[in-house]
């Protein structure tokens, strides 16, 4: 049974933003026939219109350079160091668990206000009395009199207090099972490989947008990268960019190797900024075992991205808004009048308020994730992310009990054969991959 959002009339809407965002003219009469059609109910034509706007390309006055496939973005990449050198005592395995905690305590922390405005967590915390914030999200004694009904805690389980362990989320779900394919398929696994375990291990009802029409199209025998791209107009979500932090973890100091295997996850439901989102975070934790600089990160993750397209823009304007205010809030103001029509899930505008939170977290695990997660739009991604990064500059043993002991080292999944396991143990099955790398 499909969704609201996965009915042709509202996937026109999308894809329609979609393509103006590609930078692609769109004629009026074509929107004006869109527009009839959705009103109308008339979902032939509603597809036939869908298949015109896929045809487009973008104008010739459109100023970004967005290739899609490997070489062509590698060929449009800045100068980068490729791989990084390592301290010799180096220790993986503190710093992977440290990885894993650090997502999970940033993803439980984003949970409960999950696509909830900025504004909306500020007035709801306000209520609470716990500004600012210094734990998880408190819950209770109900909403602020004037919330909108709208935006309810949507993890009672990952509310202050409540936390026993790390309960199922997608964010978590994407991380233990690139983990699975590794264990299944090795290192140099496809693309094709990717899709096999999607269908082979995780539930069709559990996976959305992108990934959901990715997951439809498989099962009709769309192999990628035409799984991405048929009917697809959440291709620049933030998918993705979520599923992107295994291979980091297992690609120590070795960004370019990281943004590969990213590339090869990505494109069975991503194109352009979609894939470069996951790239650009795959290689920002794999250099973050070869230093803590928080610019110098960015920077190395830039470099395995296009020089020219939306996302590096959206990338260095963050970092030089950042770097010029000491206030997140004010930096988070100029991410949202630049980046906030974006959807709330989209992965330009997140990645923004994660670049957001690392610079302004300054090296702090609490204060990164927290102001992450602060920023509001998709929280629990961004919190993710951000405590994946910190948790892996930092490693576990200095990452405050407060924050991660409330797991008691369980995680749950809704990856087949993965259900219950011990994050320490994820940690040490990952180890064994990084080692790998490492030689």
């Amino acid at each position: 049974m499909r969704k609201p959002w996965e009915r042709p009339s509202a996937l026109i809407g999308f894809e329609l933003e979609q393509r103006l965002a590609e930078g692609c003219v769109v004629e009026p009469n074509l929107v004006a026939q869109i527009e009839a059609a959705q009103i109308g109910g008339n979902d032939a034509l509603l597809l036939t219109l869908f298949e015109q706007l896929a045809a487009l390309t973008p104008d010739a006055a459109f100023p970004f350079e967005e290739p899609t496939d490997l070489d062509a973005i590698r060929a449009s990449r800045p100068h980068g160091p490729r791989r990084c050198a390592l301290a010799a005592d180096i220790d993986l395995f503190d710093r992977i668990y440290g990885a894993w905690l650090g997502r999970a305590a940033g993803c439980a922390l984003g949970k409960p206000v999950e696509k909830w405005p900025k504004q909306i967590i500020d007035e709801y915390l306000r209520h609470y009395d716990a500004l600012p914030l210094d734990n998880y999200i408190p819950a209770g004694k109900g909403a602020p009199p004037d919330h909108p009904e709208n935006f309810y805690v949507s993890g009672m389980d990952c509310t202050r207090g409540n936390i026993t362990l790390m309960p199922r989320d997608d964010d978590m779900d994407f991380t233990i099972l690139g983990l699975s394919i590794l264990e299944d398929y090795a290192r140099d696994f496809t693309s094709v490989d990717v899709g096999s375990a999607w269908l082979n291990r995780l539930p069709y009802n559990l996976v959305y947008t992108a990934e959901r029409v990715a997951y439809r199209n498989l099962i009709n025998d769309l192999l990628p990268p035409s799984s991405a791209m048929t009917n697809n107009p959440f291709r620049e979500w933030i998918g993705a960019q979520i599923r992107a932090d295994m291979w980091g973890y297992v690609a120590p100091g070795w960004p370019e190797k990281a943004a590969a295997m990213a590339f090869r996850d990505a494109s069975i439901s991503h194109t352009k900024n979609g894939v470069y989102g996951a790239m650009f975070v795959a290689a920002l934790l794999a250099a973050s075992f070869a230093t803590s600089n928080i610019k110098a990160l960015i920077d190395i993750a830039l470099s395995e991205i296009p020089a020219n397209c939306r996302l590096a823009q959206a990338i260095r304007n963050t970092m030089a808004w950042a770097e010029a205010n000491d206030d997140w809030q004010d930096t988070w103001s100029l991410v949202n009048e630049k980046f906030g029509h974006y959807p709330d899930v989209h992965t330009i505008n997140n990645a923004a308020l994660i670049v957001m939170g690392l610079v302004h977290g300054k090296g702090d695990f609490e204060q990164t994730i927290v102001t992450t997660v602060l920023g509001g739009w998709d929280a629990d991604c961004t919190g993710a992310t951000a405590g994946s990064v910190i948790g892996l500059i930092l490693g576990a043993k200095a990452l405050p009990e407060k924050w991660v002991g409330v797991f008691n080292d369980q995680i749950q999944s809704a990856v087949r054969g993965y259900e219950d396991c011990r994050l320490s143990d994820l940690a040490q099955r990952t180890c064994r991959f990084a080692d790998a790398h490492r030689a």
